[in-house]
C-alpha cells in the first residue's frame, strides 16, 4: 500500500484559536462523511491516469508462494560470489566485514525448471527466503507441486481481478513556474525539510550523496524519465518487478516521482533535495490494481536486485497490513520483524550491508493505528511524520513492535512536505511517504561523510542524535534526528 492519503483536511490540526478549532471540527465531520462513501482502496494514484477497464488478460487465475526447503542443487558457490553479485555489492560486504552466506545463493535452476514443468508460470522468486511465486489456472495443480521433494508448503498470495484498468501518462511541464523561484534561497521549497533535521552542514561540507546509490521501491514514477527539471538527477536504471502487464513504470502513479523529488531534486532556488548528488535505481514493486500478499514477494525480489547491483540505501514508502482478501490480512502479533515475508526480508538488509529506510505508515487515525509491515523490521529506520512545530502528525502510525521494540525509529517533516508531482509541479503533500525519503537522503550523505562506518553504526548514530533519544516513546520514537550532531559524534568515535 502506498503511504499517502488525502490528509490535507487535517493540516491545521494543531490549531490554537477558537475559529481554527471550529474549522477543524467542520473538516473532521466532512472527512467522517467521506469515509461512509464506497471507497474500496486508498492509494497514491492521485493523477487521473486510468480509463475504462478491460478484461483481465490472463483470465481467472491465482498465485501461490512455494516455500522451498533447500538449495542443495545450486550451481553457485559461496567462494565465487562474483557469479551472482556485482563487484560493488561484494565490496560493500567486504568493507563492513560481512560474509556471503547461503541466503545469497540463487535458487537452483533445476528446481525452477521442475516447477515450470508442472504446468505453472513462475512470476517471482526470492533467494533470501527460498520462495517461488507461481501462477496457476487450476488450484488442484498445487497438490502436484507439493509432491516435489524440495517444496515444503504453498500459500495463496494473489487472485486475479475481474478487469485491468489502462494507465496513461499525463502531460508534464517543461519548467518550474516562476512563482516557485526563491531568489537567494538555495534549497527553495526543500529548505524546511532539510533544515528541520539539520542536514545543511553536511551539504556545506560537500557531502550531498556523491558516489552513493539509493534504490527507491514504489508503485510508479510518473514522467520521472521525461521531466526537464529532473534531467540532472542521476538515474542509473529502472526495473519493474510486478508481473501484471503495464506499459511503463513511468506511466504509473506519481507517488514514486514525489518520493524521488524529496531526495534527488537539484534545482537551486527552486527545490534541492536531501541527496542531490546521489545515484538512483527506480524499482516498481507495488501493484496499483490490487492489494495482495504477492506484493511482498515483488518487494523481496526488488531489494534482492538492489543488493545485487550494489546499492547503499533502500528507500521504501510502502507498507501492508490489510488486503483485498480478508484471510490474507496481517495481525498485530505478526509485528515482530520476522513473521511477514516483507519484514523478514527487510530485516536481512543490514546483514547485506544496506541501510533500509521505510515509512512508518499513515494509520494513526484509523482502526489499525500501528506501524505497517515492513516498518516492524529489525535493523532498519522506520520514519514517522511531524509538522513544522515538531509535533507528530495525527495520521502517523505508532508503535511499538509486537516484541516491544521502539517504533517508529525517527521522525521528519511530512505534514506537509514539499514534493514535485507527476506533472512537474512543486507542491506540498502529507504522509510518512515523504518523511521517509527525506531521512533516506540525509542518511546517504551521512554515510558518504563516514564511509568507515557500517550500516548498523550509521543507523545507531541517527537514533542517538534524535531529540527524544533518552526518553523514546511509541509516538515519536527517538525523535527528530540532528544530522550535524550525528556527523560530529561519528567523526569522534
Amino acid at each position: 500500500m502506498l503511504h499517502i492519503w488525502s490528509f490535507i483536511l487535517f493540516f491545521p490540526y494543531f490549531c490554537k484559536t477558537d475559529s481554527q478549532i471550529i474549522m477543524m471540527k467542520i473538516k473532521i465531520l466532512l472527512f467522517a462523511f467521506l469515509l461512509t462513501l464506497p471507497i474500496v482502496k486508498a492509494t497514491a494514484q492521485v493523477l487521473p491516469t486510468t480509463e475504462a477497464a478491460n478484461g483481465f488478460p490472463w483470465g481467472k487465475c491465482y498465485m501461490y508462494r512455494l516455500y522451498l526447503n533447500n538449495k542443495n542443487a545450486t550451481e553457485y558457490k559461496l567462494n565465487k560470489p562474483d557469479r551472482y553479485l556485482s563487484e560493488k555489492a561484494i565490496e560493500r560486504r567486504r568493507r563492513q566485514h560481512l560474509a556471503v552466506d547461503s541466503t545469497d545463493l540463487p535458487i537452483p535452476q533445476v528446481y525452477l525448471r521442475d516447477i515450470e514443468n508442472m504446468g505453472v508460470k513462475i512470476m517471482s522468486h526470492s533467494k533470501w527466503n527460498n520462495t517461488v511465486v507461481v501462477r496457476v489456472q487450476d488450484i488442484n495443480i498445487i497438490n502436484g507441486l507439493l509432491a516435489l521433494p524440495f517444496i515444503d508448503r504453498a500459500m495463496k498470495v494473489w487472485s486475479s481481478p475481474d478487469s485491468l484498468k489502462e494507465v496513461h501518462r499525463v502531460k508534464c511541464a517543461d519548467k518550474f513556474s516562476d512563482n516557485d523561484h526563491n531568489d537567494g534561497h538555495y534549497y527553495g521549497a526543500g529548505g524546511a525539510q532539510i533544515g528541520l533535521i539539520n542536514g545543511k552542514p553536511l551539504h556545506d561540507a560537500g557531502f550531498k550523496g556523491k558516489g552513493m546509490t539509493i534504490a527507491i521501491l514504489d508503485g510508479g514514477f510518473m514522467n520521472a524519465d521525461r521531466m526537464a527539471m529532473m534531467k540532472n538527477i542521476k538515474i542509473l536504471g529502472s526495473r519493474d518487478f510486478v508481473p501484471v502487464p503495464t506499459p511503463s513504470i513511468f506511466a504509473e502513479t506519481e507517488h514514486g516521482t514525489m518520493v524521488l523529488s524529496c531526495m534527488g531534486m537539484n534545482k537551486p532556488e527552486y527545490f534541492v533535495g536531501t541527496a542531490p548528488e546521489a545515484e538512483f535505481w527506480l524499482l516498481r514493486s507495488e501493484d496499483n490494481a490490487t492489494e495482495t500478499l504477492a506484493e511482498e514477494d515483488y518487494w523481496a525480489a526488488a531489494v534482492e536486485f538492489a543488493d545485487s547491483v550494489g546499492v547503499d540505501v533502500v528507500s521504501s514508502s510502502l507498507g501492508y497490513q490489510d488486503f483485498d482478501e480478508e484471510e490474507m490480512d496481517h495481525t498485530y502479533q505478526e509485528l515482530n520483524g520476522h513473521t511477514a515475508l516483507i519484514s523478514r526480508t527487510a530485516s536481512m538488509l543490514a546483514r547485506k550491508g544496506i541501510i533500509h529506510v521505510n515509512s512508518a505508515g499513515n494509520d494513526g487515525m484509523n482502526v489499525w493505528k500501528k506501524i505497517n509491515f515492513p516498518a516492524d523490521a529489525t535493523d532498519i529506520l522506520a520514519v514517522g511524520a511531524v509538522n513544522m512545530l515538531k509535533n507528530n502528525a495525527a495520521f502517523s502510525s505508532v508503535g511499538p513492535s509486537d516484541d516491544g521494540r521502539v517504533k517508529p525509529d525517527v521522525m521528519a517533516l511530512g505534514s506537509p512536505a514539499a514534493v514535485v508531482d507527476g506533472r512537474g509541479v512543486i507542491g506540498y503533500n502529507m504522509g510518512t511517504s515523504f518523511s521517509a525519503p527525506i531521512i533516506a537522503g540525509m542518511v546517504t550523505c551521512l554515510w558518504q561523510a563516514l564511509p568507515q562506518k557500517t550500516a548498523i553504526e550509521i543507523m545507531d548514530l541517527v537514533r542517538q542524535s534524535g531529540s527524544n533519544y533518552y526518553t523514546p516513546n511509541n509516538v515519536m520514537g527517538y525523535g527528530i534526528p540532528d544530522f550535524n550532531k550525528a556527523w560530529n559524534v561519528g567523526k569522534n568515535n
